[in-house]
């Protein structure tokens, strides 16, 4: 199994959920975020004062699932999430050795 964790830009979230609903996906968690990356962080103007904005918000996407499926999963995230742009985010993935569902007391790829 394999924990699969993406951070991107806000508006693509949408697009995401619904890519990874149609391989099948069927739960996620969701949230935001603030950092920033090559990007770095942007300037704004405020009652005709400029300021720099270090932190850029993003949202974080986290989804366990087993090993068979990662590869079809990190294909239809970057199309999701691509905008050719700088700040289009990052997909990490990690391992996990195993899962516990609280309710049923199911383990292991059962348990997603």
């Amino acid at each position: 199994m394999k924990k699969i964790e993406v951070i991107t830009r806000n508006y693509k979230l949408d697009s995401i959920k619904e890519a990874l609903t149609r391989l099948g996906i069927k739960g996620m968690t969701v949230s935001e975020v603030k950092g920033f990356g090559r990007q770095g962080g942007h300037k704004e103007v405020y009652r005709g004062a400029e300021y720099q904005i270090d932190f850029v918000p993003k949202i974080k996407i986290e989804l366990v699932v087993g090993d068979e499926i990662v590869p079809d999963i990190v294909q239809t995230i970057t199309q999701a999430a691509r905008t050719g742009e700088v700040g289009d985010g990052k997909i990490f993935i990690s391992p996990i050795d195993d899962i516990v569902r609280i309710r049923t007391g199911e383990s292991g790829i059962e348990a997603i």
